[in-house]
């Protein structure tokens, strides 16, 4: 089959990759791609948000499955569009994604699913929200209602920082329309998981569980960012987390979704706090994680195009999602300044001794020890032949390998051999993990 992938960061870079080696596909395209996918799919030169210039480029190519990558197309109604033009699309409808595009939409299906969750209140004033943060001693998280690239969300210890958060959504307008609701909660403890599930809108499968690294230092200190890396599997919870997920949370949310008249379709992922045998939703996005598609897509063991195809027909049991015992570490390395202001053009060098055809030592070192490591592309360009940095996070750094301990040393080793100016990262990816390891060897 022909299939077009929508986006141009390293999720769309590591799907990309995944359907490059899926038997079914004889013709692979990104719109608009970036410098990674460039080298495994054709680029096609059309803003992800041209829903007509696509559907028209999918209808001359004769595209048999469409991917959408980030949430800004599904939010915008893609899918809906793709439909009407009588073309085969993966992903939600835009009424469904609300359960990305609002975190106040997503907390009311919650409530009416009965699944577990923080307590929450929804704010359209800026005094108001105070006036509540000020009743839990500033001891609140706001979030804002629209989408903010994962960075409209802040845990507040006290009422100064709750004030300064809400005034940056409400008043100063930091995120544009997005924060001009806001969802106040109380602070959940535990360990944050992303879990993932293809669902046809009346059922859905599991697709891999991970941990996801939001704030940018080391020890879950500092701002929010996109996600600083992740990893899978998740030793630490127990796999029949999964199932407890699909039964408590997934499934209850579709039934009521469908209820609505706007039953899910395409991958759903679940933000989790869990603290010991609690388990609460954080959020819901409606696409694969960034970076937690990396490491999932180094799992995948199969025809992703196949399995991508059949859940957006309906049919989970031909959707079949086998991930493989391996381990997959993702460590994202980021431009200085982020995630605040951050250049743009600073030039990159060491990818060949990564990737390169020549031999090195690093390069026998990791086949010897069954490591596979790839780059994924999250915001580089070309200029006039030189990769420079084009966006906050830069590159995604992934290993995979038959044990942890192997597959976090080839990603930091990788790292290391790529050098930028400013370029930061962090340092404990997957500790969690290796310390629990560590704990019950």
């Amino acid at each position: 089959m022909k299939v077009l992938v929508i986006g141009k960061g390293a999720r769309e870079h590591a799907l990309c990759w995944r359907l490059h080696s899926s038997q079914s596909v004889w013709g692979l395209f990104c719109a608009p791609g970036n410098p990674g996918t460039d080298q495994l799919a054709k680029p096609v030169k059309i803003a992800q948000d041209d829903f007509a210039g696509l559907i028209a480029f999918a209808k001359e190519n004769k595209i048999d499955l469409t991917v959408v990558g980030p949430e800004d197309p599904a939010a915008a109604g893609i899918v809906d569009e793709f439909e009407k033009a009588g073309l085969r699309i993966f992903g939600p409808s835009k009424a469904a994604a609300q359960l990305e595009s609002s975190k106040s939409f997503a907390k009311s299906i919650m409530r009416e699913a009965r699944v577990p969750t923080a307590e929450f209140e929804v704010f359209d004033e800026a005094d108001a929200a105070r006036a509540y943060a000020k009743s839990l001693a500033g001891k609140v998280v706001v979030k804002v209602d629209g989408l903010a690239l994962g960075k409209g969300v802040v845990v507040c210890g006290d009422l100064e920082t709750a004030n300064a958060a809400i005034s940056d959504a409400m008043e100063a307008r930091k995120f544009g329309v997005a924060g001009a609701r806001v969802v106040l909660e109380e602070v959940l403890h535990g360990e944050e998981l992303s879990f993932f599930a293809l669902c046809n809108g009346d059922d859905a499968i599991p697709f891999g569980l991970c941990q996801d690294h939001k704030p940018i230092f080391d020890g879950d200190r500092g701002p929010n960012t996109g996600g600083m890396g992740a990893y899978s599997p998740v030793p630490q919870f127990d796999p029949a987390l999964e199932n407890r997920v699909l039964d408590e949370v997934v499934r209850p949310v579709l039934r009521v979704m469908k209820s609505r008249g706007m039953p899910f379709r395409g991958v759903l992922f679940v933000g989790l706090m869990v603290d010991g045998e609690r388990i609460n939703v954080i959020e819901f996005n409606v696409r694969f994680g960034d970076p937690e598609c990396e490491p999932l897509m180094m799992r995948f063991d199969g025809d992703l195009a196949e399995t991508l195809l059949a859940c957006a027909e309906g049919n989970l049991a031909k959707a079949g999602a086998k991930l493989s015992p391996k381990h997959a570490v993702t460590v994202v390395l980021a431009s200085g300044g982020y995630p605040g202001e951050y250049r743009k053009g600073v030039p990159i060098f060491g990818l060949e001794k990564i990737e390169g055809s020549a031999p090195s030592d690093i390069k026998v070192k990791w086949a010897m020890e069954k490591t596979r490591v790839k780059v994924f592309h999250a915001g580089t360009a070309m200029r006039d032949g030189q990769l420079v940095t084009h966006g906050g996070r830069v590159l995604a750094v992934t290993a995979a390998s038959d044990t942890l301990q192997k597959a976090v040393a080839a990603a930091y080793q990788a790292a290391d051999m790529i050098e930028f100016e400013g370029k930061q990262l962090r340092r404990d990816i997957a500790g969690k993990a290796l310390a629990y390891l560590e704990r019950n060897q």
